[in-house]
């Protein structure tokens, strides 16, 4: 699915954000105008078809996907979709570099000596899959999840294609991470009003990001981007608390303005920062 189609003719949206330039993404809603030759991408491909019937071609693999189809596309393969029956073809691409992805599957276990895995799928219709890039996408679109988040999540879907789809054996690291991991919360505690990178975190705690996520998950009961989240409202309820004003405290918290700051205190507070600082009074 071409990156250059004529945007004039067809509308299609592309998100991109300079603090994640290794990842891209496309929103097409009505396809029935397009039309691509056989192309290649030097990126990693993946997308879901939400709506109508296209052709797909990809190497060998020549069949028509509907919705709930992811398609796969390793980097610089020849391949070509198209849309297909009077219905409106919908899909949502991401794009992710190369370089990104293979320090991804060395972690979680690939060759070292190989910079990228290929997948033997070319597409597939596993609907726990289909689901969770639909979550991922949405995720990473948001202007409302910062680049921790989106980052995030792009390893946790990555993490679940690999698992789902190369059938890699479990992660046999010993149980004994746990300093480790109260590293990268320390980290993100100390850090919270920053703008706090998964590579950072990765840094301090000295764990790749896809054994980092599960890891502190199934410690602390939330990703670090979430702990990261918990950590800014709590310190914005100590200010409150001082009876500063709320759309000093948002900023200061490290939120992007002040109605994400109402909307992370309301989900984690059940109340919202009016309401708390008024209580203070």
């Amino acid at each position: 699915m071409s990156r250059t189609a004529n945007r004039s003719t067809v509308p299609s949206p592309f998100w991109r954000d300079a603090a994640l330039p290794f990842i891209e993404a496309r929103t097409v809603d009505d396809g029935r105008a397009i039309c691509y030759a056989k192309h290649t991408h030097d990126t990693f491909s993946v997308g879901a078809i939400v709506g109508g019937t296209s052709t797909y071609v990809n190497g060998a693999t020549n069949a028509h996907v509907g919705r709930g189809v992811l398609v796969i596309i390793d980097p610089e393969q020849v391949h070509a979709c198209n849309p297909y029956g009077p219905d409106a073809w919908a899909y949502r691409m991401v794009y992710v570099d190369v370089p990104w992805l293979a320090r991804l599957q060395h972690a979680l276990g690939r060759d070292p000596n190989r910079d990228f895995h290929g997948f033997s799928t070319k597409w597939t219709e596993r609907g726990d899959l289909f689901a969770q890039f639909g979550g991922f996408y949405r995720t990473l679109v948001s202007p409302r999840v910062d680049a921790l988040g989106k980052e995030s999540a792009a390893v946790e879907f990555f993490t679940a294609l690999h698992g789902a789809l190369e059938r890699e054996p479990p992660d046999s690291r010993p149980g004994d991470d746990n300093a480790k991991l109260a590293r990268a919360a320390d980290y993100i505690a100390a850090h919270c009003r920053e703008a706090v990178t998964l590579d950072a975190i990765c840094a301090a705690a000295d764990l790749s990001p896809s054994y980092l996520i599960r890891a502190f998950n199934a410690r602390y009961g939330m990703t670090p981007h979430a702990f990261l989240i918990d950590r800014r409202v709590q310190y914005g309820r100590t200010e409150l608390r001082r009876g500063r004003p709320i759309a000093e405290v948002a900023l200061d918290a490290g939120f992007a303005d002040q109605a994400h700051f109402q909307r992370a205190f309301r989900r984690i507070a059940a109340a919202t920062p009016g309401q708390y600082r008024s209580a203070m009074r």
